[in-house]
């Protein structure tokens, strides 16, 4: 597989969440999306647990399962207030991006179990949830997925991150036979990506978000 030589860097600042641009006629190679797991392994865990798993799911069925569940998510979430094209709509600049970051999530929404390759990060957490904070678990599987995303942007793969149906992580787990003592984290679309630039995107001023010292 030929890796898109790209340095750090640019990696880093234009790995997108892919919604409209996600192919979903071109099959994934499972070899192609086992190579991006490979280097997703070599990210920190807590005490080096490694206690991730990783489902990834291509039969047609069990993605539009998996899509149904997500859609019926996406439509309370779209309602709820707190979806991005609420947010922001006193600042024009910013509103226009949220509408069309709404946009394309709605477009997501709708072909979720259309896409050719489901990946579901998971952590083994055989005690269940802990109380209160929570980093020191779902900091042993982010990283990895994350890694996931760089690594499929780098062999021409699109990727969204993506939790919204952890709403029926309940009932995705008996589709799937995942055990009670896996939990899930993320949820991944992959697949090629159509059109050739990925850019920047807009933030916030480094100094708006930046503290030393204190607050």
């Amino acid at each position: 597989m030929t890796i898109t030589p790209l340095g750090p860097d640019e990696l880093l600042t234009t790995t997108r969440s892919v919604r409209k641009r996600l192919d979903l006629t071109r099959p994934v190679p499972t070899d192609l999306v086992r190579e991006c797991l490979e280097i997703a392994l070599q990210a920190p865990s807590g005490s080096n647990r490694q206690g991730w798993h990783w489902l990834v799911v291509t039969d047609a069925e069990l993605r539009g399962a998996i899509g149904g569940y997500y859609r019926r998510s996406f439509g309370a979430y779209r309602a709820s207030g707190g979806s991005a094209g609420s947010l922001f709509t006193d600042d024009p600049a910013r509103a226009a991006t949220q509408r069309r970051v709404s946009e394309s999530a709605d477009y997501l929404s709708e072909r979720m179990g259309d896409v050719p390759v489901l990946v579901l990060g998971c952590i083994h957490a055989p005690g269940g949830l802990p109380e209160g904070n929570q980093a020191g678990l779902w900091g042993s599987l982010l990283p990895a997925a994350w890694s996931y995303m760089l690594a499929a942007r780098a062999r021409g793969l699109g990727t969204a991150w993506t939790s919204l149906h952890l709403a029926y992580e309940s009932e995705i787990a008996e589709l799937l036979g995942i055990p009670a003592d896996v939990r899930q984290g993320v949820l991944i679309p992959t697949a090629y990506y159509t059109g050739e630039t990925f850019r920047p995107a807009h933030r916030q001023p480094l100094d708006e978000v930046l503290h030393l010292d204190r607050w």
